[in-house]
């Protein structure tokens, strides 16, 4: 299955190319800055929120503007990348309806495109922690990991958002709706500490867990235990898993729909 989906990937590769650089057009067109939006939109945003927030929490948090950095980083990536992935059936429905080409690839340039944004932003992440005179250290090595995880992830939730968004338009909405709440449950700007003995509830969160590698390594210079990379990967699996096997079941009725 996995070699017949390369050879596939493969004879499409052109295609998935042009994609992908369609994409990054489209959203730069007639943008006097372009790509380097891709990494002042969150610097702006990031520098907003370490203001209000560090007042409150940047006392007891020690480097709190990388703590801030690192949840906003994975927030972003996760909340751009799968909002994008969810109409990307949709907005190429004129092309797969008229031309036999694999469904995924749209969803897949999506996602790369916003994976290619989180590696720019992530260079100035790195600036940052350089910056604040953090070590640099042979575990960050490490953080390929998680990086990798998450891509899972997203490839997952993306392939269940855009199915479930072919057969049921209000699906932006709910997740409009999901997305911010996930914002607020992921301890991005404030302490898990606040929790106190009720921390252990952001487990049932998969970006607490690629959040806090991220502080583990960068701030704290330590690994996560083998225990919290089994977490990490088996939800990152349990989804992609849930996405394959749905946009497998619903494919050919997608063209019903659009």
């Amino acid at each position: 299955m996995i070699r017949a989906f390369i050879h596939k990937f493969q004879k499409y590769q052109f295609v998935f190319t042009e994609l992908v650089k369609r994409d990054f057009k489209k959203k730069y067109k007639r943008s006097i800055l372009g790509m380097l939006w891709s990494m002042l939109a969150p610097l702006f945003t990031l520098l907003i929120m370490n203001y209000i927030f560090g007042h409150f929490f940047g006392r007891t948090q020690e480097y709190y503007t990388i703590y801030l950095f690192s949840g906003w980083l994975i927030f972003q990536y996760y909340n751009e990348a799968t909002n994008g992935a969810m109409n990307s059936l949709m907005a190429n429905a004129n092309i797969f309806s008229k031309v036999k080409v694999p469904k995924y690839l749209f969803l897949f340039s999506r996602i790369t495109s916003s994976s290619i944004n989180f590696f720019l932003v992530l260079i100035v992440y790195f600036i940052f922690v350089i910056a604040y005179k953090l070590p640099i250290t042979w575990r960050f090595i490490t953080l390929f990991f998680p990086i990798i995880c998450m891509f899972l992830l997203i490839l997952g939730v993306g392939l269940i958002l855009s199915a479930l968004f072919v057969f049921f338009r209000d699906v932006q909405y709910l997740y409009g709706v999901f997305s911010t709440a996930l914002m607020y449950f992921t301890p991005i700007f404030y302490t898990v500490d606040i929790m106190g003995a009720n921390a252990k509830i952001f487990y049932l969160n998969p970006l607490y867990l690629y959040v806090t590698y991220f502080r583990n390594v960068v701030i704290d210079g330590t690994i996560p235990s083998l225990a919290f990379h089994v977490y990490t990967l088996l939800y990152s699996l349990l989804f992609f898993a849930i996405g394959c096997w749905m946009y497998k079941k619903y494919n050919y009725k997608f063209l019903y729909y659009v």
